[in-house]
């Protein structure tokens, strides 16, 4: 794939050698790469601007999210780079597959109501921690048309300017969100059947598990508030996930395990069961901040 048409976004903070190891994999293939900092310490913007892409640093004085930075980043690319027809949105903890560009650009171009195409995110080392084992497990999502895709993804510009972008105010969820509004203009996500990143989780505690699951609930709570007319299986989900966490249905937990068991396994089995507790309190937590009428900064597993 000559990269003609196509630029790359990239966002991190402190990422290191996992920085390089994204930027190289990238970089080459497409027109233009931007990247941008959300406050970097490491010398990450210096690395970046060293190996030849754009750099965007983040204004400070504003709360970081990553739709923030992934607007931040489109915005700068088609500036210099008007005639874009496809922008590749990367984490800076992830190496984008050789053969990704090429696949799913040829699938996107033969679908012009295809608006994104997302494949197979897979963890570096699942074998590191029990935790990391459990994101590849998670990105490992159904293949065909999809309601959303996740931050790894080739995206056709003209869709992502008709919905105007993320939604800067999320501090998680806004690939979904994203999603949604496209769809709803009558444009399609693709979940596609190939190799797309190697992501570096580098989650070894219990601590960083409890925060990305309560994370979790917190951008499905807003979610549900947000689309829950349009999208039912959301309050669904919600109420679901509050009755099994109060302590009544405590002694049919195992009951709930063992069903996911059967499908999953014991590791996914006790990641959703044990994860309730989390998850509700991030629920909890967007609805207290939904009633002080607060912004939340991001929350951090890293």
């Amino acid at each position: 794939m000559n990269g003609a048409s196509v630029g790359a976004v990239i966002i991190g903070r402190n990422e290191g050698e996992r920085l390089r190891t994204c930027l190289g994999s990238i970089i080459g293939q497409v027109e233009m790469v931007v990247y941008v900092d959300s406050g970097s310490t490491d010398g990450s913007p210096e690395l970046a601007r060293a190996m030849g892409a754009e750099i965007v640093a983040l204004d400070l004085s504003r709360p970081f999210t990553a739709a923030r930075a992934r607007n931040a980043g489109l915005h700068h690319l088609l500036d210099r780079k008007p005639e874009l027809a496809w922008v590749q949105f990367v984490d800076g903890d992830c190496e984008l597959d050789p053969m990704w560009l090429s696949t799913a650009l040829a699938f996107l171009e033969n679908d012009e109501r295809a608006a994104v195409a997302c494949g197979r995110r897979r963890e570096r080392f699942p074998e590191a921690s029990a935790y990391n084992r459990l994101c590849d497990m998670e990105w490992d999502t159904p293949v065909g048309q999809a309601a959303s895709c996740g931050g790894d993804a080739l995206i056709r510009v003209a869709a992502i300017r008709q919905v105007d972008g993320y939604d800067e105010s999320l501090i998680a969820g806004e690939e979904p969100d994203l999603c949604f509004r496209m769809r709803s203009h009558g444009w399609t996500i693709h979940r596609l059947a190939a190799e797309m990143t190697l992501h570096d989780a580098a989650m070894t505690r219990a601590s960083q598990w409890w925060l990305r699951s309560k994370r979790s609930g917190y951008a499905a709570a807003e979610a549900s508030a947000r689309r829950g007319d349009a999208e039912p299986h959301l309050r669904r989900r919600m109420i679901s996930n509050l009755l099994w966490s109060l302590p009544v249905a405590w002694p049919f937990w195992p009951l709930l395990w063992l069903k996911i068991w059967r499908q999953r396994g014991a590791l996914y089995a006790s990641h959703i069961v044990l994860g309730k507790v989390p998850h509700l309190l991030g629920q909890a937590a967007y609805w207290l901040d939904r009633v002080r009428r607060r912004r939340r900064a991001i929350i951090e597993y890293k």
